[in-house]
Formats: C-alpha cells, sequence, structure tokens
C-alpha cells in the first residue's frame, strides 16, 4: 500500500494553514508535505508535526519571486547567490523538520537565454546545492513539470531529469515523479515509472486534466496503485491535487482504490 502524504498548499483550505496539520492527521494522514514552510518560524512547524504525529515527507527551496511568476532560481543567469542562499535557508527548515528530501525547482529562464546556458548553469547550481545538501543529510529531488501548467519551465521530462541524476549521483540527486506532469507531458506512465524506479526519491498524484483527486479524471488508478506496489516502491506519494470540492468528503477516493 503506497505511503500517502498530505499536500497540505493544496489540501485542507477549509480551515488555516497551520490548522491543517491536525485536519491531516484526523483524515487519517501520518504525513505530509506543502509547498513552502518559510512563512512560519521553524519551531511552530516542528510543535504541529509533533503534536499530530506526523512526518514532514517534503518541501520546496525559496523559489524567488513567486507572486511575480518566478518558479526557481536554479537556471537563472545572475541569481547565483540569491540561488545559495536559499539553499541554505531550505536545509536549515530542513534540519529542524527532520525532512529528508527538498525539492529544488529549476526555474524559468528568460527567452533570452541560451537553452545551452540555462543547462550549464543549472547543472552546476545543482552541484552544489547537492553537496550542501548531502553534508546535511538530506537528498534533493528535481521534478520535471509540464508546459501546459509552467510554461518554460526548464525541466519537463523524465528522461531530462534521469539524466541530471545520473550526473550528480542519485545518492545526492533524487527524481521528483509526479504522474500529473508525467501524463500530461509524455504518458506510458506506469512503464516511466518502472524504467525510472532505482532513481525516483518521491512520487506526486493527481487526475488529469483538472489536477483534482484520483478516480476524477482520465487515469486508471487502480492498475496504478497496484504498480506501485508490484514495483516495490518505498517512498512516500504526495497528494498534490486540488479537492473538487470538501478535501475531506473528496478523499473516498481512498476507499475506492484501497489506499
Amino acid at each position: 500500500m503506497p505511503r500517502l502524504a498530505a499536500n497540505l498548499s493544496m489540501m485542507f483550505n477549509e480551515v488555516p494553514f497551520l490548522d491543517r496539520f491536525a485536519t491531516a492527521r484526523a483524515a487519517g494522514f501520518d504525513a505530509v508535505e506543502f509547498l513552502f514552510p518559510y512563512d512560519f518560524p521553524t519551531a511552530e512547524l516542528r510543535q504541529r508535526l509533533n503534536d499530530h504525529g506526523l512526518t514532514q515527507a517534503l518541501f520546496n527551496m525559496p523559489p524567488g519571486d513567486w507572486a511575480n511568476g518566478e518558479r526557481g532560481l536554479a537556471s537563472l543567469p545572475g541569481r547565483q547567490s540569491e540561488f545559495r542562499d536559499a539553499v541554505k535557508k531550505a536545509l536549515d527548515y530542513a534540519g529542524a523538520l527532520n525532512c529528508k528530501l527538498v525539492h529544488c525547482m529549476s526555474g524559468i529562464p528568460d527567452a533570452s537565454v541560451a537553452p545551452g546556458t540555462a543547462a550549464a548553469l543549472y547543472a552546476a547550481n545543482l552541484a552544489w546545492a547537492a553537496e550542501q545538501a548531502s553534508a546535511a543529510g538530506v537528498r534533493l529531488c528535481i521534478e520535471p513539470i509540464n508546459n501546459r501548467d509552467m510554461p518554460g519551465y526548464h525541466l519537463n521530462t523524465q528522461a531530462q531529469g534521469a539524466a541530471v541524476v545520473e550526473a550528480l549521483g542519485a545518492d545526492r540527486v533524487g527524481l521528483q515523479f509526479d504522474l500529473y506532469h508525467c501524463q500530461i507531458t509524455e504518458g506510458d506512465v506506469t512503464k516511466r515509472m518502472e524504467k525510472y524506479l532505482p532513481i525516483i526519491a518521491h512520487m506526486q498524484i493527481a487526475d488529469v486534466p483538472a489536477r483534482n483527486e484520483p478516480g476524477t479524471g482520465e487515469m486508471g488508478w487502480e492498475f496504478i496503485f497496484r504498480r506501485m506496489d508490484a514495483l516495490g516502491y518505498k517512498g512516500y506519494v504526495g497528494c498534490e491535487y486540488r479537492p473538487a470540492g470538501d478535501t475531506v468528503a473528496g478523499l473516498i477516493w481512498r476507499k475506492k482504490f484501497g489506499v
């Protein structure tokens, strides 16, 4: 059975963020993830995890100016100093929250930046970040994201992500395999899951096309969850979906698919 983590940025929006830890636990989750923790002191978040017996499975590094469309700094020229500060901040939070996986977003380079320049900068920044993370007992994740939801994002396919992981070492960098993004960009989800399983550090789920809970779209979740088990995947599966209605009512999918 997959080990599910509730995504508190997208689920349980019926209550304020800090109350979502308790709500997730009451709904049957024993792990959580979210986009960014940086609006809250580490001690406050740690207390919520402790109070409700929750594991912090994953969160993202600071992404730059999120409100103005930035989605990571690693492939952006002229931002190396800011990127390194972001890495240090993320690792401080990871240590406080005992979180062993941190997602490094690649970013959306300006159209004037040559693809080769962005790729070289991304590789250099990620190599430095992976070294810092490894020393702190943290493994970085990189996630291919579809260009429909995030036009211009630097990392799009599982093969691109796998090439980066293999270049830097799977002990330091893992693939964040998001089935929603994979289905939109490439399809053939379970075969890609099988192919890249040795380097997958974390999975995330949402149905296609609307990014709602499993069972609301086109994907065959009963087969997908069986395949996860058959392949022996042991990591967390983050529920990074937007509930179509009330979050708790929508969790009927867990009973339907036996997870």
